[in-house]
């Protein structure tokens, strides 16, 4: 080997490890080959599961095909066909099963496992037999999966068996002396010889508790990993039920039933509950639900998410019309959800049922703002009826009668707004004594092209006399969001539901002296005394007030309006909660009894002599047109004192 042998073989070698380190991996690059390798590895071992789960699946397959054919029978055949895994619960007699505590006695039925009926033990119907939340034959709560065989399943047709957890195993299982009780329904997967497989289950399990409204209600899936295949990871839900009639008043019944949902992390809302239907669905985005509730006037059925929200919600309620004849009717509630679901030997979804009354203390001490299902209305209105319901319920607890606690809240708001009645009442004390100078306005300019000018002359007396002609409407306007809020709260009070006073048997509804026998229009088929006399009373007060309004005899249109109002209110409260007519009533009485007392304190001679004096001096001007008049003068002046040095310079000029 020679010297240039060496060299060029040197330079090689050189060339070589050169080219080595050029190219060697960096560090990032090494990281991602890693993570590169351990994803591989992954999909491997996931895909040797999956055919090792395949593999079994097959078997499994083979089994129940050779038991199949131990079958010749085709209505057998189908069956397996139609239910795969769980043909042997599609065929039985219907049981029932019940749990009760002491507000309520719930029926399970062992054909879909679910709740069939529901008895409010406190509460009876218009025509006292007892509460009915839905029709027990037209409901439908049932889960639907794929099997191993891509077969469609649906529990709504299905068969449990009953689990007893902590009662004898009878039919009628009750709390007795205990605080909580378990019981079970079980949908069992078919074994290879044709019965029931004890070790693979789908299972309802019920926990019902002392004095709860509330029913524990989990779905526990056990050794179903291999056979309910789930791509998205979530299997279906679907809850129907036509909403049954508890109430006198039918269409006022059926105006408040819709759905109500919870948004995951955000506020209630619901469906409209004017139109006759209304949907909504996840072409809308992806509605993710803490609880859904389908709701009447006074009473709910809530399904609530005890961890993960519900997701790829449709909901929909809408008047039937198989049903639109049957005036035991309100409306169709349809719900269809995502319930989460992981494939492992034991995964339960852990939920609970609400069926109970619609009242706003019992909902809001779970915490799950179930309260906002109570129609308070919203921002400032709500917060007023908070405060009449925090009333309510101190009055009802020293068992009075709901007429007398109406009364008592009718004088305590009454006694809050005295300042404000008293600063409106002044002031049309003294547009009363100004009445007759007005008058004397209106007789100057008696024509149409003059209303300008008997405007500003209307305004320069008022301006004289140091008054403001709007001193007694913003009273009236400050409490009008008390009257709103009463509109809101009589008729969603459950308190009243059935709470008779004088004539009126439910305060929650109209009250009739008389049924006319036929219908007219916009008014009703019966005579409602307390919207008589809150209409009648209306009137009255009307026509005092504006009797002693100056100028009214310029406004025939404005004055037409106030005195309709009464007579629209007939027909607008005839059919309403009585409750409410009885409240506007009894307010209108205590402003009678308000401004006759006033009179002893208010005197209008001295009021006159006080408005003629202003009249003859410049009118007092507040602090506030004080301060704008200074602002005005100093900018005058600094003006002037800008424009002084200009003006010199000229005039040197």
């Amino acid at each position: 080997m020679n010297k240039n042998t060496i060299i060029g073989f040197l330079l090689l070698m050189a060339l070589f490890f050169g080219w080595a380190w050029w190219t060697k991996p960096s560090q990032e690059e090494l990281a991602r080959q890693a993570e590169h390798k351990r994803y591989t590895d992954s999909v491997n071992y996931v895909r040797k599961r999956q055919a090792e789960a395949q593999l079994a699946a097959q078997q499994q397959a083979q089994a129940e095909t050779e038991n199949m054919q131990n079958f010749p029978d085709v209505k057998q055949q189908n069956l397996i066909k139609t239910f795969g895994l769980f043909s042997n619960s599609s065929e039985q007699e219907e049981t029932f099963f019940t749990i009760e505590n002491e507000v309520f006695e719930i029926t399970i039925s062992n054909k879909s496992g679910t709740v069939h009926q529901v008895l409010l033990k406190d509460y009876k119907r218009h025509d006292s037999t007892a509460v009915t939340l839905f029709n027990p034959k037209t409901k439908k709560f049932a889960l639907g999966f794929y099997d191993r065989e891509g077969r469609t399943i649906t529990t709504e047709n299905l068969y449990y068996q009953p689990v007893w957890y902590d009662t004898p195993e009878e039919n009628l299982i009750s709390l007795n002396n205990a605080d909580s009780i378990r019981f079970g329904m079980r949908l069992c997967a078919n074994d290879t010889a044709g019965s029931y497989n004890p070790d693979k289950y789908i299972e309802y399990r019920y926990t019902i508790r002392k004095n709860e409204y509330m029913l524990g209600f989990d779905i526990l899936f056990h050794n179903l990993q291999n056979d309910i295949i789930s791509h998205t990871n979530s299997i279906n839900l679907d809850w129907y039920a036509d909403l049954m009639r508890n109430e006198q008043d039918l269409k006022n019944e059926r105006e408040r039933t819709t759905v109500y949902y919870k948004v995951w992390q955000d506020n209630v809302d619901y469906l409209s509950d004017t139109k006759e239907s209304d949907e909504k669905d996840r072409k809308t985005g992806n509605l993710k639900l803490d609880w859904v509730s389908f709701k009447s006037r006074f009473f709910v059925s809530t399904l609530i998410s005890n961890d993960r929200p519900f997701e790829e919600t449709r909901i929909k309620t809408e008047v039937v019309g198989r049903l639109t004849g049957n005036e035991h009717y309100l409306q169709s509630m349809d719900v269809s959800l995502a319930l989460p679901y992981e494939a492992h030997n034991d995964y339960t979804i852990p939920m609970s049922f609400y069926f109970g009354p619609n009242k706003y203390h019992t909902l809001k001490n779970y915490g799950m703002d179930l309260e906002k299902l109570v129609p308070l209305g919203g921002w400032i209105i709500s917060w007023i009826n908070k405060g009449v319901v925090w009333a309510f319920d101190l009055m009802s607890s020293w068992n009075w009668n709901y007429g007398i606690i109406i009364l008592v809240l009718a004088i305590l708001i009454k006694i809050i707004l005295f300042p404000i009645a008293t600063k409106s009442y002044r002031s049309q004390a003294v547009m009363k004594v100004l009445k007759p100078e007005i008058e004397e306005i209106s007789k100057k300019f008696p024509n149409k092209e003059d209303a300008m000018k008997k405007q500003q002359a209307t305004m320069a007396l008022y301006k004289q006399a140091g008054i403001n002609p709007l001193g007694g409407c913003l009273p009236l306007l400050l409490q009008m969001p008390i009257l709103f809020a009463m509109f809101r709260f009589f008729p969603s009070s459950i308190e009243l539901r059935q709470a008779g006073f004088l004539w009126a048997h439910d305060l929650s509804s109209y009250d009739s002296i008389l049924d006319l026998g036929f219908t007219i229009p916009f008014y009703g088929d019966h005579v409602s005394l307390f919207a008589l006399l809150m209409a009648v009373s209306t009137f009255i007060y009307t026509h005092i007030s504006m009797k002693n309004q100056a100028g009214n005899s310029q406004m025939p249109g404005m004055k037409f309006m106030m005195y309709a109002m009464p007579i629209m209110f007939i027909g607008l409260f005839n059919s309403y909660a009585s409750a409410l007519s009885y409240y506007y009533f009894l307010f209108n009485i205590l402003t009678f009894a308000q401004m006759y007392i006033m009179r002893f304190f208010i005197d209008e001679a001295k009021i006159h002599q006080k408005v003629k004096e202003a009249k003859g001096k410049p009118p007092k001007k507040s602090r506030w047109m004080q301060r704008m008049e200074e602002m005005a003068k100093q900018q005058q002046q600094a003006r002037r004192s800008a424009s002084a040095p200009v003006s010199k310079k000229k005039k040197g000029g």
